[in-house]
């Protein structure tokens, strides 16, 4: 018989359980905590158990919910591994309901938007080990019984290649894989050629490989820098990219040998379980310029940011535009009245709505020159990329950072310092969807959660607005449209604008057009709180079902109830287990 649920449990907490349910009673000892091999060993998945109707018998997943009371944390349990636990107990609710409501509609045409969950930006230790295995393990079942997709997880080139060029230490990430394909999920593999931390959200601190950092050290030029001198060092500046400036290779050499030595390492995996290549291309992974850091209080919201482009690589590449264009005093240096980063549009002469400096020859020259320069880095990322993983059953995908402040001004300021050349005159995002047309990428972009009013709207932030042109160039460019939530959030209202900007019914060439993933910042302890954990379940769910999400949403909950008030008993005899 197929291990039911408080076995799992116990399994878990190393405790022997007694279920009795509906009919069924049945015995199993836990396996024991410690694992003979370096994977850790789960519990069996695919939970059944015969229940006895009136005249039928059905197989059931063994449905609970949260006890009525949160368990005592004092047995040792940790906090994080108790609440994944428990939400797995209240997901296979769900999946009841989700089976009985796929019988029913089993001829209903595929479709709907895959979510998958982003990982714990530490989910990989600098050891090389998984981090909080069993928490994680149990985290993963609970994610797989919600009926979600998949999850994606930062592959840090601080981790992997830290110690010395071309030496790489897949360890923990070979864990973490098996441990998704063992519980069915797919994942999305970012390709994080960043450092982690200093941005929105960041838990952590994963700096850059060691040997880059002394490279850095040696020369500063290869990190972005602002006109104050201010150096950068998220991400090396691609006004080096083609330069062989780290121990030999270029820049662009090594994201590629990265790459390929991922591809290498993981070929096995790769179309089944590794179904997308997210490649990082900046700061937090985006493919824009380090233009608002956060770090030791540098750049505050709703700040303009400030242009990244005073290094002498990239200044030489300005030099090379201005003779080119015949203005060669234009080359010397970028803009020096475009503010401060914490300045508003109508602080600064540059960015000013009247006569300011990005509507005049000058402005569109250095601004064309600032974003192609972003471009084309994209563009020779991508080509490797799309080569080192072509036929091996992947997605490629790019994520575009969701610069929504100021996005009510005609200068577009912050949209501007980042490199995305978009003003109410101009449409940045069209020519970002082209160029990742043409090698067959999937556009990923943030802040779909977010609603214009929720913003201060003293900065005419307009995420909505924002949400609908990149949604607009993404059709006209024909590339898939992927999206992210941009902060934490774990509320219908929130859920419910996911829901309608992944419809992607924008205008009557919609049809039946839907974004192609949606990623869920992120699996935390937060998520498994048993309101948050419900919602959540209910999101996914109605993500599934596409654009009809609403025509059953009732009755699912109504099902669902019933079921959390029949299993009360069951998941106290869990909660008891899990305090010791």
């Amino acid at each position: 018989m197929a291990m039911s649920l408080p076995h799992q449990i116990g399994a878990l907490s190393g405790t022997s359980l007694t279920a009795e349910t509906g009919g069924v009673s049945c015995e199993v000892p836990a396996k024991g905590s410690s694992a003979t091999s370096a994977m850790w060993r789960t519990p069996m998945t695919n939970l059944k158990v015969s229940v006895q109707k009136t005249g039928t018998e059905i197989d059931r997943v063994s449905p609970s919910t949260s006890p009525p009371v949160s368990p005592m944390m004092g047995g040792g349990m940790r906090p994080d591994l108790s609440v994944a636990c428990q939400a797995l107990m209240e997901a296979q609710v769900d999946e009841v309901v989700e089976r009985e409501y796929k019988v029913r509609n089993s001829s209903a045409k595929e479709k709907g938007v895959p979510v998958f969950v982003m990982m714990p930006l530490d989910s990989v230790k600098m050891d090389h080990t998984v981090n909080r295995k069993k928490a994680m393990n149990a985290s993963l079942q609970a994610l797989k019984s919600a009926g979600v997709e998949g999850i994606m997880m930062d592959v840090w080139w601080g981790l992997v290649e830290r110690d010395a060029p071309g030496e790489y230490n897949w360890g923990g990430y070979a864990e973490l894989m098996e441990m998704a394909k063992k519980h069915g999920l797919k994942v999305q593999a970012v390709m994080s050629f960043h450092q982690c931390g200093g941005n929105v959200g960041d838990s952590c601190t994963i700096p850059l490989p060691r040997w880059v950092v002394e490279e850095m050290e040696k020369d500063p030029d290869l990190a972005y820098t602002d006109q104050w001198g201010r150096r950068n060092f998220e991400y090396v500046s691609l006004g080096c990219d083609t330069l062989p400036v780290l121990k030999g290779r270029t820049p662009v050499q090594c994201y590629s040998d990265f790459m390929r030595g991922f591809r290498d390492r993981f070929e096995n995996l790769l179309g089944d379980t590794i179904v997308e290549i997210q490649v990082g291309m900046g700061p937090a992974g985006e493919l824009r310029y380090p233009s608002y850091p956060e770090k030791d209080g540098i750049w505050k919201f709703p700040g303009i940011g400030a242009f990244q482009c005073y290094d002498k690589y990239m200044i030489r590449s300005l030099q090379g535009a201005a003779e080119a264009f015949g203005k060669p005093e234009w080359g010397h240096t970028g803009p020096t009245d475009a503010g401060q980063y914490n300045n508003w549009p109508e602080d600064t002469n540059f960015f000013k709505k009247e006569g300011g400096g990005w509507d005049s020859q000058y402005g569109e020259f250095f601004l064309t020159w600032y974003s192609e320069m972003l471009l084309n880095h994209g563009e020779r990322i991508l080509q490797s990329a799309k080569a080192i993983f072509e036929d091996k059953g992947v997605k490629i995908s790019v994520k575009i950072a969701g610069i929504h402040w100021h996005y009510g001004t005609r200068s577009h300021a912050p949209e501007l310092t980042a490199g995305y050349y978009n003003t109410r005159n101009r449409d940045g995002y069209l020519p970002i969807a082209q160029m990742l047309a043409r090698h067959g990428a999937v556009f990923n972009f943030t802040c779909v959660e977010m609603r214009d009013h929720e913003q201060p709207q003293d900065a005419l932030c307009a995420p909505e607005k924002l949400v609908r042109q990149v949604a607009l160039a993404t059709q006209e460019a024909q590339v898939p449209l992927a999206g992210e939530n941009a902060l934490p959030r774990y509320d219908d209202y929130a859920h419910e604008q996911i829901l309608q900007a992944s419809s992607l019914n924008i205008n009557d060439q919609s049809g039946d057009r839907e974004m192609c993933a949606f990623t869920y910042l992120r699996m935390n302890p937060d998520l498994f709180h048993p309101d948050n954990w419900r919602r959540f379940v209910a999101f996914v769910k109605k993500m599934k079902e596409g654009k009809d999400a609403n025509k059953c949403r009732e009755q699912v909950e109504r099902e669902a109830e019933h079921f959390v008030h029949i299993t009360q008993p069951l998941v106290q005899e869990a909660a008891v287990a899990l305090m010791h």
